[in-house]
């Protein structure tokens, strides 16, 4: 479901996502009352909801729309790359947040994954949210050594690939064990593939 105040923006999102095989639009809302009615009719999969309905901003009404339906995801998709509208996001109820500058590969990556379980950060806005208790997010260089070690490199390679020192691999390895609560390798690929950072 597209909820956004402009309609040529609701017209080119649902140009985009019926394009694909698996995914289909249910539904618009021009106005936050109206996102509220049809989330309760719907009860879409994914919500992509633009940060300002009209003069609103929707994180204010994040938590209502959640309960009018407690199962649909919600993408924030926004102008707003300021990492300071991320923290409020995710503490009323977002799975995802998408700059509207955003390449159509990522849109759909991040629909895709909120989908499945997951959370999206726009990587412009400063990293990659972890799917945790905590409202973590990977730093560039954390998401860089992560990919590195789910493909199958040691830190000896990814220190020369990324010219840092084999210490520093090791410590953004430590980094992000604690970040996502994992321990060891394999738990590493696994979050890497489930979140679509590298394919299988």
């Amino acid at each position: 479901m597209i909820a956004d105040d402009h309609a040529v923006v609701r017209e080119g999102l649902r140009m985009l996502l019926e394009a694909e095989s698996d995914l289909q639009v249910l539904g618009e809302a021009s106005s936050l009352d109206d996102t509220r009615v049809l989330l309760r009719e719907l009860t879409p999969a994914v919500l992509v909801l633009d940060l300002h309905m009209g003069r609103d901003l929707s994180i204010g009404v994040l938590s209502e729309l959640r309960q009018a339906s407690p199962d649909t995801a919600v993408v924030i998709l926004t102008m707003e790359d300021d990492p300071a509208f991320v923290a409020p996001a995710w503490a009323a109820g977002a799975a995802g947040y998408v700059l509207k500058e955003a390449s159509r590969t990522d849109l759909l990556r991040a629909i895709r994954t909120v989908a499945a379980g997951g959370r999206y950060l726009d990587p412009a806005v400063g990293g990659w949210a972890v799917n945790s208790g905590e409202d973590s997010v990977l730093t560039e260089r954390e998401l860089e050594v992560l990919r590195y070690v789910a493909l199958g490199h040691t830190n000896a390679d990814i220190a020369k690939r990324m010219y840092i020192s084999a210490r520093t691999v090791e410590t953004h390895r430590a980094n992000l064990q604690r970040k996502l609560g994992v321990s060891g390798r394999p738990e590493l690929v696994r979050y890497a593939l489930q979140r679509g950072l590298i394919h299988r």
